[in-house]
């Protein structure tokens, strides 16, 4: 499965970089985007809002004072789903990313991985 971690860090103590790693350890396809360059993992951090093909699920790690002009983004990717990790929430994307079509998730992405739920 092919998934988008937005909001990425090269911090390994960031649930950002701990999901990033438990999706490898999974077997995932693993993107990342976040603001500084660099590398998780031996993946890039792609800055801006890059086109990814067949994108999933994105799980986010931006709040959401850092969400605006997401919406955009995210439908142009179109995944399955998209996780509001805790700290992520917001009602408003939330409602507009459902009345396009794509599920959506307030849970805990390291939470999921770890008990089989992703």
């Amino acid at each position: 499965m092919k998934v988008l971690v937005y909001g990425a860090s090269t911090n390994p103590s960031r649930y950002a970089y701990i999901a990033t790693e438990l999706l490898l350890l999974h077997g995932h396809d693993v993107y990342l985007v976040g603001i500084k360059k660099g590398e998780v993992l031996g993946l890039p951090i792609q800055q801006e809002q890059p086109v990814l093909p067949e994108i999933d699920t994105v799980t986010l790690y931006v709040g959401p004072s850092n969400q605006v002009g997401l919406m955009d983004y995210l439908t142009a990717l179109s995944p399955r789903r998209v996780i509001f990790n805790p700290g992520t929430e917001n009602p408003e994307l939330a409602k507009a990313l459902q009345e396009n079509g794509i599920l959506v998730e307030e849970a805990c992405t390291l939470v999921l991985l770890h008990t089989g739920q992703f």
